[in-house]
C-alpha cells in the first residue's frame, strides 16, 4: 500500500531574512525541512542561538507554547546543551497573536527589519581622515583575533563574556572558512594613529542567487558617531555589487536602533519583517 506522502516546508517560501541566514547554514551546517517548520542547526557552534533553532511559516499560537518547547528539544535542544537556549523564528505577513505565555516564560518576542539594496548610492560615504578601510585576512591569526576582540568590545546585548567570546571565536572561524571558500570577505576600519580594529563586518553569498547578505556590523563603543558605520557598509557594499558580482545585498537590523538610519541613508529599502522568540539561558540574562 502506497503511503501518504506529507510536504516539507520550502525553505524558498520564507522571508528575505530566513532565506539569506541559511547562506551560512548550508556551508557548515544542517538544514532540515520538516512539514512544520524548518530545523537550522550549527553543531560547529553551539552557543549560536540563531544556529540552532526552529523556523516556523507562520506564527505560532500562545497555546503551543509547550508543543514547540518540545518540538525544540526534540530537533535542536537535546544537541545544544552546551547552550540551553531556546530560539524559534517564524514569519507573519498581518499581527499576531500577543505571545504573552511565552513571555511569561522568560522569552523576549521580536521583530527584525529586512532591507535591501540593489544599486550603491552615486557618491561615496567619505571615511574621516586617520582611518583606513580594509578586507581582513582572516587566514592570519592576529586578524581573526582583532575582529574577535572588536566584537567582544561591542557586546551590547549583555551576553556572558567567557562564552560570548568563544561563540565569536567559532563565528569568526565559520567566516574564515567561507573567506577561504570565495563565499565572501570580511572588512573592517583601523584607526592608522592606534593601529586598532575599531568597526567591522562581514559579506558573503551563496553563489547561486545573487543575493548577498551582511553579517555583524558593529563599532567599537570609543569609536562611534564619527562616522565610520557610514563609509563602512558603503564601502562593503560597493565591492559587493561592482567586485563580487552581486544582484541584491540584504540588511537585517533592529527597527528601533539608531543603525537602521544609516541604512536606509546609503539606498537601503525595507522589505517587511521576520520574528523571533528567544529564550536565554541564565548566564546570558541581562542585569
Amino acid at each position: 500500500m502506497a503511503q501518504n506522502h506529507i510536504p516539507t516546508l520550502d525553505p524558498s517560501t520564507l522571508s528575505l531574512g530566513w532565506q539569506t541566514e541559511l547562506i551560512f547554514a548550508r556551508f557548515d551546517g544542517l538544514v532540515q525541512p520538516r512539514p512544520d517548520c524548518l530545523v537550522i542547526r550549527t553543531p560547529g557552534n553551539p552557543l549560536f542561538y540563531w544556529g540552532n533553532c526552529l523556523v516556523l511559516p507562520r506564527p505560532p499560537r500562545d497555546a503551543e507554547l509547550a508543543h514547540w518547547l518540545d518540538r525544540f528539544e526534540a530537533e535542536v535542544g537535546r544537541h545544544t546543551r552546551e547552550s540551553g537556549h531556546v530560539a524559534i523564528g517564524f514569519d507573519a505577513t498581518a499581527p499576531h497573536e500577543p505571545l504573552t505565555a511565552w513571555q511569561a516564560a522568560g522569552f523576549e518576542i521580536f521583530g527584525t527589519a529586512q532591507l535591501s539594496l540593489e544599486a550603491p548610492a552615486e557618491r561615496p560615504a567619505p571615511l574621516p581622515p586617520g582611518f583606513r578601510f580594509a578586507p581582513l585576512d582572516l587566514a592570519r591569526p592576529e586578524q581573526l583575533e582583532a575582529a574577535v576582540a572588536q566584537q567582544c568590545a561591542s557586546n551590547d546585548m549583555g551576553y556572558e563574556p567567557a562564552g560570548y567570546r568563544r561563540h565569536r571565536e567559532r563565528q569568526m572561524q565559520r567566516y574564515a572558512a567561507m573567506q577561504a571558500a570565495g563565499l565572501g570577505h570580511w572588512f573592517g576600519i583601523w584607526s592608522e594613529a592606534e593601529g586598532a580594529l575599531v568597526a567591522d563586518c562581514g559579506l558573503f553569498r551563496d553563489g547561486t542567487t545573487g543575493l548577498g547578505r551582511f553579517q555583524h556590523v558593529g563599532t567599537h563603543p570609543d569609536w562611534r558617531r564619527r562616522g565610520l558605520c557610514t563609509a563602512l557598509i558603503d564601502a562593503v557594499g560597493r565591492h559587493g555589487l561592482q567586485r563580487l558580482g552581486l544582484g541584491t545585498l540584504v540588511m537585517c537590523a533592529d527597527p528601533d536602533d539608531v543603525a537602521i538610519g544609516i541604512y536606509e541613508s546609503l539606498g537601503y529599502r525595507r522589505r517587511g519583517m521576520h520574528w523571533g522568540a528567544q529564550r536565554r539561558p541564565a548566564r546570558d540574562q541581562r542585569a
